[in-house]
């Protein structure tokens, strides 16, 4: 399913449901965060659950280079955005990363990241997108969207920054999608996940793992087909395709959060 940017989605119910039957449905959600140094890491991501808000963010490594913490952009821009919801009720996901956007700036982070919020209400699902995080959504075990990754070239994503050739949250992509039904599952996540495993096989772990401890194993699976050198994999396709060949995973930050529609 392509949508282009601001595009506004209605997924067609699989049963009948009149306004007498219809139950309130909300998101619950799991995480799960393997950094690649095994200390902090550069991704950072929220869970507002009240709210019903989720995000993620993935610092640029290139800056770790230059002395900068690669993942400080990436963790004060997700501590603002908790700040928008909580503090300034904000609950559009857009309005949200302009706000820690404007944050992050004012308080003069350095560095840069990507960056992917979506929110839920009664069954109406809004997100942002900022570069190669983003986000998939199943159901009845099928894929049915899967959101759009900016990028200028290979392994150049659009990033958040205060530096002059960063971008803004006027360049993000959002998507609006409405008829979320119970049952549907949203995996959230930065590229860690979807550079090591491919859709397919995403599905296959939500099939066989328990609600409760599928984040968990997306994490891990990640984890050890990042470290295979003899294996295909999302990202060595694209590098591939890039004219760059590529063995084998990436081996990157990990963040997954697992998203449920259920019947309240």
């Amino acid at each position: 399913m392509d949508m282009n940017k601001d595009d506004i989605v209605d997924m067609d119910f699989e049963m009948e449901i009149t306004d007498n039957n219809k139950k309130k449905i909300k998101m619950v959600c799991e995480y799960h965060y393997i950094p690649k140094d095994d200390v902090i890491g550069e991704d950072s991501h929220f869970i507002c659950e009240e709210q019903e808000i989720i995000g993620v963010a993935d610092g640029v490594g290139g800056w770790a280079s230059r002395g900068i913490d690669a993942g400080e952009y990436a963790r004060q821009l997700m501590n603002h955005s908790v700040k928008a919801i909580v503090d300034n009720n904000i609950t559009d996901p857009k309005s949200i990363l302009k706000e820690a956007f404007m944050a992050n700036a004012k308080a003069e982070i350095q560095g840069s990241s990507t960056a992917c919020i979506l929110s839920h209400n009664d069954g109406v699902m809004q997100s942002v997108n900022v570069g190669d995080s983003g986000f998939i959504i199943f159901r009845n075990n099928e894929l049915i969207y899967r959101s759009k990754t900016q990028q200028r070239g290979f392994n150049t994503p659009y990033q958040l920054g205060n530096s002059q050739g960063c971008d803004t949250p006027d360049c993000a992509e959002t998507v609006k999608i409405i008829e979320m039904v119970p049952g549907d599952v949203i995996v959230l996540g930065t590229d860690g996940i979807f550079d090591n495993m491919f859709v397919s096989e995403i599905e296959e772990v939500l099939k066989t793992q328990s609600s409760l401890s599928s984040a968990f194993w997306l994490a891990e699976f990640s984890r050890h087909y990042s470290l295979k050198k003899d294996r295909k994999s999302p990202f060595s396709e694209v590098a591939t395709k890039a004219g760059k060949p590529f063995s084998g995973g990436k081996f990157d930050d990990i963040t997954v959060i697992v998203a449920r529609i259920i019947s309240e």
